[in-house]
């Protein structure tokens, strides 16, 4: 069986595979979710057991759907593609703080499971469920139904905490807290469940759009609210909610600072981050939970934009606020942790992520991160300190093979997820302090080849690089060149796991050498290195991919760059298509999948973070826009694939539409392949059994 169809029935080698992993507070118990078998499509809920190291099945969705087949509500779907979650079954779960109780929508239906019984039980409610969540303590029960939050009792009672009708929702993420500010949810509980931290969502300002597939003209099309850029954007408010219904309003000026970013709530009281709409400047708050009154602990700034750190702001056990941010003065270029200004984390250390707190060692919790130091293609788990005292910062590596880590925790036991060159998947290991205590097991198949790309840095801003040529290459024969790419910011393609360059392994066995490479604006290097596509987003990267090709070409001599192609998705799919159009003497062909290529029918937050308002930068958006460029004149023109799901509601299919319009108006060579019921993760397989259409058209043109 070849690559394609081997990575579309088995989602890509991860369907039976562990995902969603999480660790009890107290390290009794880890929890994650699985499907059965390597072509097994729904993902079931397990539990392992650390003392025993056994693991054991609490909810299998097949026996508790009992045959009733699985209808997603619209909020859950959304969700999910927020998420990029294509996976059937069980796609997310939520627990107390102990892990004794967990909770799960399937179908629409709300599931109770006691994971230490192994015991699940249907909770009945007013409606189809969305994010239900135990409170920290495991006794009762919020959801979202209908744009209402809901809360049931241990007694069975369910009560609305707040709902109400005129696109108004409670207790959900907004379009752009989920798609471009990477908060997913709505609603927190206190933690002694008492009460309720609530966001309000009014999206009666936001322009509507109207999405429909041509293909099913006897459906109705879809209404989404859609803030494009410069457009208004969803009224977001925070409130507190007690369960005997009262209400207290949270307080912050939210004309200047509309955009929630992230909001945790553990001992010590809740903390926000809000930023502004342009996001060069935010603030860290404390909320009183008794009157809604904020108070400034920290101060974001930056000139280009604020990049928060996952897992940031905290308490930390004494009581200081921990802040991630970035070192920018006296010649430093980092992100780091601080703990109430004072840093936490050497500058050495690109701090990726904030897992949780670690017990055990010195007597104040330390914490543990994801980060890198040197080397963008690894990412490594680290202890940092976090008790007082002289010295500086003090970390300690959990990891040190090459690879891709990353981590979970509950009090001594921390989980460690290891992607890399040497191993297919993600292997899952089990540490209680130094000694490995267990292992999560993995059903997924393995991939039939194991592809070994060549990474290297070239240029003299060291641009990540990798290059995979077909297993059955021969020094000294000429090979084209299939420049594969995505390039956006707040993502890498060049990383030290096997399951990236699968895909690019058939490439190049079908007869290419195919590159990669992550120009500046990419993360894992340094702020600098990512801010500086600030306002000119499409000069830096196209430079950087053209720089590093004619390196490149200069160490590896079998790449032909007379005979070079380009294909992208999503932003990769405007890069793609800017290089056709901005330099046909070096690229032949390109492909462009999903591409946003007018900016101003894209979304507020990421967009005007890069570009700012389009009615203050109409040049900038102009020099942006392929559909502009498709329509300057040019004495070489070189043939484009765009492809487009119909029901993208995030890079909608109008994007494709106007280009290909501005393309046939000047007489430029194009195809367009319209994706029926297809999304912008072009999931189900769809996207692999494009590939022979691809290769195709490749070979057809270069």
């Amino acid at each position: 069986m070849e690559y394609p169809e081997l990575a579309a029935r088995t989602r890509r080698f991860t369907r039976g595979a562990p995902r969603a992993v999480s660790v009890a507070s107290d390290g009794s118990r880890v929890v994650f979710l699985r499907s059965d078998g390597p072509e097994a499509t729904a993902d079931a809920l397990w539990v392992l057991d650390v003392g025993t190291a056994s693991e054991r099945l609490v909810a299998d969705p097949a026996a508790l759907l009992a045959g009733v087949e699985e209808d997603l509500p619209a909020e859950e779907r959304a969700l999910r593609e927020r998420l990029r979650l294509s996976a059937a079954g069980i796609g997310s779960y939520a627990t107390d703080n102990a892990a004794r109780v967990c909770t799960f929508p399937l179908a629409g239906r709300l599931f109770r499971a006691d994971l230490a019984r192994g015991e699940v039980t249907e909770v009945a409610t007013a409606g189809p469920v969305v994010d239900p969540r135990p409170d920290p303590t495991g006794t009762r029960i919020a959801y979202v139904t209908g744009g209402a939050l809901h809360v049931v009792h241990p007694d069975g009672t369910d009560a609305m905490l707040a709902g109400e009708q005129g696109g108004v929702t409670w207790g959900l993420a907004e379009f752009i807290a989920a798609e471009e500010l990477d908060r997913f949810r709505g609603y927190w509980w206190a933690p002694d469940g008492r009460s309720v931290l609530a966001a309000r969502v009014d999206e009666s300002r936001v322009p509507r759009w109207h999405l429909h597939d041509p293909a099913r003209p006897e459906q109705d099309p879809t209404s989404v609210a859609y803030p494009h850029a410069g457009a208004a954007n969803a009224e977001v408010t925070l409130h507190l909610l007690d369960l005997d219904g009262g209400w207290v309003d949270v307080h912050w000026d939210r004309e200047t600072y509309p955009y929630l970013v992230s909001v945790h709530w553990a001992e010590g009281g809740p903390l926000i981050t809000v930023l502004r709409r342009l996001q060069q400047h935010g603030l860290v708050l404390s909320v009183d939970p008794r009157t809604g009154e904020t108070q400034v602990h920290a101060e974001l700034a930056d000139p280009r934009w604020v990049e928060p750190v996952a897992g940031t702001p905290s308490h930390l056990p004494d009581g200081r606020v921990l802040v991630g941010g970035e070192l920018a003065h006296d010649g430093y270029d980092a992100r780091c942790l601080f703990a109430d200004g004072t840093l936490l984390t050497p500058p050495s250390l690109y701090v990726r992520r904030v897992v949780g707190r670690m017990s055990g060692g010195s007597g104040s919790p330390d914490l543990l991160v994801e980060a890198s130091e040197g080397e963008p293609s690894e990412q490594h788990l680290y202890r940092v300190r976090t008790a007082i005292g002289g010295g500086g910062a003090e970390i300690r590596p959990l990891t040190t093979a090459p690879g891709w880590h990353f981590g979970a925790v509950g009090g001594d036991v921390v989980v460690i997820g290891t992607a890399s060159l040497d191993h297919a998947g993600t292997q899952w290991t089990v540490w209680r302090g130094e000694k490995q205590v267990a292992g999560l097991a993995s059903l997924a198949a393995k991939p039939p080849y194991a592809p070994r790309p060549a990474l290297e840095r070239v240029t003299d801003r060291r641009l990540p690089t990798a290059v995979v040529y077909p297993r059955s290459h021969v020094s000294g024969r000429r090979l084209p060149v299939l420049l594969d790419v995505y390039g956006g910011p707040g993502h890498q393609e060049v990383v030290t796991a096997r399951s990236r360059w699968l895909e690019r392994q058939w490439w190049a066995d079908a007869g290419f050498a195919v590159v990669t490479v992550d120009n500046r604006g990419t993360p894992g290097v340094a702020p600098s290195f990512e801010k500086v596509i600030h306002r000119r987003v499409a000069d830096v990267a196209l430079t950087d991919q053209v720089d590093a090709l004619a390196a490149l070409a200069g160490k590896h001599t079998d790449l032909d760059l007379d005979r070079v192609a380009v294909r992208g998705w999503s932003f990769g799919g405007w890069l793609a298509g800017l290089a056709v159009l901005r330099r046909p003497d070096l690229f032949k062909c390109g492909i462009a999948g999903a591409p946003v290529t007018d900016w101003h029918l894209y979304d507020t937050a990421y967009t005007e973070r890069y570009l700012g308002l389009p009615e203050e930068n109409s040049d900038v958006y102009a020099h942006h826009s392929l559909v502009e460029l498709a329509a300057e004149p040019s004495d070489v023109t070189r043939p484009l694939l765009l492809i487009h799901g119909l029901a993208d509601d995030n890079v909608v299919a109008a994007h494709t539409l106007r280009l290909s319009a501005a393309l046939l108006t000047a007489g430029r060579p194009h195809s367009v392949i319209p994706l029926t019921g297809a999304t912008h993760m072009a999931a189900g397989g769809v996207a692999e059994k494009l590939l022979a259409l691809e290769l195709d058209f490749l070979r057809r043109n270069i």
